[in-house]
C-alpha cells in the first residue's frame, strides 16, 4: 500500500479512537501489525514519565516490537498543551511516512487528534511578562480559587472548562483577556472552525455497550489500584511534582492525591476515581460522536475480537485502496 494517497497527493494517515477502556490498546497492535505501521500517542497523559498505571500506558515489552512515539517525553512537572502535540505528531508523521510506514494515531484525547487532522490554529498566550508576574502574585496572596473567580469575571466559558487549581491555564486564560480584551473561549471557537485536512485520513471509532463500558472502567480501575497507583501518585508527589500541575490533575492522580495528603479513606478516593473515569468516557464519546467522517465499530461482545478486527480491516480497506 503507497503511504502517499495517489489522488490528492496527501499523506495517508490511519487514526483509531475511542473512550477509555474500550480496547484501543489491543485492536491497535494488530491493524499495525497488518498495515505496516507505527503508533502515535494521541493521549494527552502517556506523554509524561513516571505516570504509567494511571495512564494505562502500555509496557515496552508489550509493544510487540512496534514504534511507539509520544509516549515518555515530559517529565510531570512540565506544561504541554494541544498546539505542541499538533508540531511533534507533524514531525513524527513526515519521518514515519519518510520510512514507507503508515502512521497511525492511536488515543483518546479528542481536541489533540482533531487538531491534528484539520489544522487548528491556537490562539498564543500574550508574552507580556508583567502581566504573568502580577497574576501570578495575585495567585499567590489571594489564593487560586480567587484566581479563578478573577478569570469568571472577563472569561466564563474557560472558568467553567478549567479547573480552579490548574493555575498555570487559568493564568494563560488571563493573560490573553487581560492583553488581546477577547475571551479565550472566543478564540478558541474559531480555531476549529472546518477546514481541508492536510492528511489523506482514516478515521476509525471504537465504542461499546454503556453498561459494558462502565463495568470494564471500573474493573480497570481496581486493577489500577491493585498495580500500585496509590504508590505511583506517592512517588510524583515525592519527587516534588506540584498537585496542582497540569499533569496531576489528570483523572487518576488528581483523585488519589486528597488520600494521600488529607486523610481521604481509599475506598472513597477508588470511587471518585471510577466515577470521574465514566463521566471522562461519556466525554469522549460526545467529542468523537461531532467528528466528521468517523466510521464506527461495535466492539461489546469481545468474544468477536476477530470478527471486530476484520470489519477495521475491510474499513480501511475501502478507504485505502489505490
Amino acid at each position: 500500500m503507497n503511504v502517499i494517497d495517489l489522488r490528492t497527493g496527501k499523506p495517508r494517515l490511519l487514526v483509531l479512537v475511542g473512550p477509555t477502556a474500550v480496547g484501543k490498546t489491543r485492536y491497535s497492535l494488530e491493524i499495525a501489525r497488518r498495515w505496516n505501521a507505527e503508533i502515535i500517542s494521541g493521549d494527552s497523559m502517556q506523554i509524561y514519565r513516571g505516570m504509567d498505571i494511571g495512564t494505562a500506558k502500555i509496557k515496552p515489552d508489550k509493544t510487540e516490537g512496534i514504534p511507539h512515539h509520544l509516549i515518555d517525553i515530559r517529565d510531570p512537572e512540565e506544561p504541554f498543551a494541544a498546539a505542541e502535540f499538533q508540531k511533534l505528531a507533524r514531525e513524527c508523521i513526515e519521518e514515519i511516512v519518510a520510512r514507507g510506514r503508515l502512521p497511525f494515531i492511536v488515543g483518546g484525547t479528542g481536541l489533540y487528534i482533531e487538531s491534528l487532522l484539520y489544522g487548528f490554529d491556537f490562539p498564543e498566550a500574550p508574552s507580556d511578562s508583567r502581566v504573568r508576574s502580577e497574576l501570578k502574585h495575585y495567585a499567590e496572596e489571594h489564593g487560586a480559587e480567587a484566581l479563578h473567580k478573577r478569570l469568571g469575571e472577563v472569561d466564563p466559558e474557560s472558568a467553567a472548562r478549567l479547573h480552579p487549581n490548574d493555575v498555570k491555564r487559568v493564568i494563560r486564560a488571563l493573560e490573553i483577556a487581560l492583553e488581546t480584551g477577547e475571551a479565550m473561549s472566543t478564540k478558541v471557537a474559531g480555531f476549529r472552525e472546518p477546514r481541508e485536512s492536510p492528511y489523506a485520513f482514516c478515521l476509525i471509532g471504537l465504542t461499546m455497550d454503556r453498561n459494558v463500558l462502565y463495568d470494564r472502567i471500573n474493573r480497570r480501575v481496581d486493577a489500577m489500584i491493585d498495580e500500585g497507583l496509590v504508590d505511583e501518585v506517592r512517588e510524583l508527589l515525592r519527587r516534588g511534582v506540584p498537585p496542582e500541575s497540569t499533569s496531576m490533575q489528570a483523572i487518576g492522580y488528581k483523585e488519589i492525591v486528597p488520600h494521600l495528603t488529607e486523610g481521604l479513606p481509599l475506598e472513597e478516593a477508588v470511587e471518585r476515581l471510577k466515577r470521574d473515569t465514566r463521566r471522562y468516557a461519556k466525554r469522549q464519546l460526545s467529542w468523537f460522536r461531532r467528528m466528521k467522517g468517523i466510521e464506527w465499530v461495535d466492539v461489546t461482545d469481545e468474544g468477536n475480537f476477530i470478527a471486530n478486527l476484520e470489519a477495521i480491516h475491510a474499513i480501511i480497506t475501502g478507504k485505502f485502496e489505490d
